[in-house]
């Protein structure tokens, strides 16, 4: 039975992002968000859930903080509500706000936890997308004077800012298939948002250097590795293709000041192409401290002539699946971490990976075994990562709580604390005590 030891200074944390937990969604002067609006949609979220109290994480964060310290969380990464902070997006702060997560950090601090700030998790102020949201290279602008704000405010005390979350995610689904809030469908809008969301993301790294604060900032993105179905040139290609798109889309522009050019020719033909100012990639690809990745499942693809666009399909495995219908598959995680390193030479902090099984209480407790089981050759993977010469820094758990999981509403549990959201009971589970011990140990036992 090996155990496997990490670095001295490795960082393990768990994860959240704010119109997940918060609730209090219209309390203390905080402005509407995209994601009020859309889970207020009728039809929009699994049987018409909102946010509206989630975990009550507003109310209840002291609670929340008790717990990641008998977890032994040596880091906490959260989002801050923008709404929150500016309610019209721009212009009048609201002071409330910012006490709000004022009294979290030195809560965090206060218990030697390190908080992580991502500036945007999703909830864009609704009257910014009223003005056009991501679709109006102005809100890369309003984002910056955001992010500034909170550089000002927390700067000194905040050691590591991710400036966006997965980006492709708010401009595919929330823009191009309208799965998410806004819920528009237009794929050239897409690709749009996503060059203004890459602005912003750059705007906001300027902001921060200019400032000279002392920490470390970075992106996450997701990403999924990518495999063909099969050695045929077709396959390959295909998943060449997948790559590019589903992965390098986001992060060819910050290291390499371009976009896959396999991806840009797609755009052209079918007239998706936008404009631009060459000057945008010298604010892209300011230099960033670290690349956050978030990492699920596995995508394994074949050549599909009947596909308009990539000309691919995806291929379904028979390996375990997790509740959101994810295959199990850590090998990919080991197998990312090594393509990503070796291309962009870049410190590394996997921001997310989880996974969501049915839990239920029984005798007060949620045996959670399968989840165990995922952190557990999840974390292996990470620690074979290490030695084989990656430079990574920490892990972060997705999630912290069970929460608000975006269009499926409250079906869907991530989390290694149990909430009932009823009652707003939270029960560690057992995956929580799993994690306390590799916490504590700085290691996992293989076996």
């Amino acid at each position: 039975m090996g155990k496997l030891s990490f670095p001295k200074d490795f960082l393990w944390g768990a994860a959240t992002a704010a119109y997940q937990i918060e609730g209090a969604w219209n309390e203390d002067g905080k402005g509407e968000s995209i994601w009020d609006r859309f889970a207020h949609t009728p039809g929009a979220i699994f049987q018409n859930q909102n946010g509206d109290i989630a975990c009550d994480h507003y109310h209840r964060y002291e609670e929340d903080i008790e717990m990641m310290s008998e977890i032994g969380l040596k880091a906490y990464r959260f989002s801050v509500s923008w709404p929150r902070i500016f309610p019209e997006g721009r212009g009048k702060i609201n002071p409330k706000g910012l006490s709000f997560y004022e009294r979290l950090i030195e809560k965090l601090l206060e218990k030697n936890i390190k908080p992580v700030i991502t500036l945007y998790h999703w909830d864009l102020p609704q009257e910014l997308e009223d003005k056009g949201g991501w679709l109006n290279r102005d809100t890369a602008k309003y984002f910056a004077e955001y992010a500034n704000l909170l550089f000002y405010k927390f700067g000194d005390i905040v050691p590591i800012w991710i400036t966006l979350n997965e980006p492709g995610v708010c401009a595919f689904l929330g823009y191009g298939w309208g799965w998410h809030a806004p819920g528009k469908k237009d794929m050239k809008g897409a690709f749009i948002a996503s060059h203004n969301l890459l602005l912003a993301h750059g705007l906001a790294v300027q902001a921060y250097r200019e400032g000279g604060y002392k920490g470390n900032i970075g992106i996450t993105v997701n990403v999924a590795t990518v495999y063909p179905a099969s050695n045929s040139e077709e396959d390959i290609r295909a998943a060449e293709r997948q790559d590019a798109y589903g992965n390098r889309w986001f992060l060819d522009p910050i290291f390499k000041k371009e976009y896959p050019k396999v991806i840009w020719e797609i755009l052209e033909k079918n007239h998706w192409n936008f404009n631009y100012p060459t000057s945008d990639w010298n604010v892209i690809s300011i230099p960033i401290d670290f690349l956050g990745i978030n990492y699920y499942t596995r995508t394994i693809v074949a050549y599909d002539e009947q596909d308009p666009y990539l000309k691919i399909k995806r291929i379904p495995s028979l390996n375990e699946h997790t509740e959101m219908n994810w295959e199990v598959y850590p090998d990919g995680l080991y197998d990312i971490l090594i393509k990503i390193y070796k291309e962009y030479q870049i410190p590394i902090y996997i921001t997310e990976n989880g996974a969501a099984y049915n839990d239920t209480v029984e005798d007060g407790r949620v045996r959670d075994e399968k989840r165990i089981e995922y952190l557990r050759e999840h974390i292996k993977r990470v620690y074979f990562a290490i030695r084989d010469g990656v430079d990574l820094k920490g892990y972060f758990v997705w999630s912290l709580m069970d929460n608000f999981e975006w269009g499926h509403g409250f079906s869907k549990r991530f989390g290694i604390i149990y909430v009932d959201y009823e009652t707003q009971k939270r029960i560690l589970k057992d995956s929580a005590y799993f994690y306390k011990k590799v916490i504590e140990e700085n290691r996992v036992i293989e076996d």
